[in-house]
């Protein structure tokens, strides 16, 4: 099982503290998703730690890009990529997508590869097209990579505090992983509310935790229900 807390643009626990809060939860992959900024303080906490995006270029006139090779000179461990508010907000595109997780892959990095629909597009009936569509574009650059796993983000119970049932979501993860043969987390509003029923799913191999994940105790908490359901 997999537990990652993206942080987005906010600066997040004292890593230090979350490292020790954490000492005590074994058999699952828990993962901080810092700012920049916060990078290197994760890694020097000993956290897992993976960058919120990455460029497909080792260097050159990227303003405002991060390469993979400037990543793990930092001894970060992987990237996020394909995040629905990078999607959403800065017009980040299915190639472009595969592009950052293939580079990241070659540097090296492990990667966690987004998907998922909006409310406009499961309203219209259309999820497994857009889900095939984003997860075979990862797929034609990365294949089935030891390093990549994908996170399924139905992009209408992002922030909302809405969620996917467990049903919704096993049925999106059973297909995404026909299609593509890797992990996927649920990344949709988990909380503790919610997640002991998520994580009990048999194609939900963890989550990709937002707001969740700024406050020590209830991340550890979230990690320690994935402890559980990995057993």
């Amino acid at each position: 099982m997999i537990v990652a807390g993206n942080w987005k643009m906010y600066a997040g626990p004292d890593p230090r503290a979350l490292a020790e809060r954490l000492a005590g939860v074994s058999g699952v992959d828990a993962i901080v998703c810092p700012p920049y900024t916060g990078l290197a303080a994760c890694v020097e906490a000993g956290l897992t730690t993976f960058a919120q995006n990455v460029h497909w270029e080792s260097e050159g006139a990227f303003t405002g890009e991060i390469s993979p090779l400037m990543l793990t000179s930092l001894g970060v461990a992987g990237s996020l990529v394909g995040h629905s508010e990078r999607r959403q907000h800065f017009g980040e595109t299915d190639e472009g997508v595969a592009r950052r997780a293939r580079a990241a892959l070659d540097a090296g990095l492990r990667v966690i590869a987004c998907v998922g629909e909006t409310q406009e597009e499961r309203d219209a009936g259309d999820t497994e097209t857009v889900l095939r569509i984003q997860v075979d574009a990862i797929a034609a650059a990365c294949g089935a990579h030891e390093r990549l796993v994908l996170a399924y983000e139905p992009v209408w119970a992002i922030g909302t505090g809405r969620t996917a049932t467990p049903d919704i979501a096993e049925e999106a993860h059973a297909f995404i992983k026909s299609l593509l043969d890797r992990p996927v987390l649920y990344g949709g509003s988990v909380k503790p509310g919610n997640a002991v029923d998520l994580f009990a799913e048999p194609d939900v191999d963890g989550g990709l935790v937002g707001g969740a994940s700024l406050q020590i105790e209830v991340f550890a908490t979230l990690c320690e229900f994935a402890q559980a359901a990995a057993r």
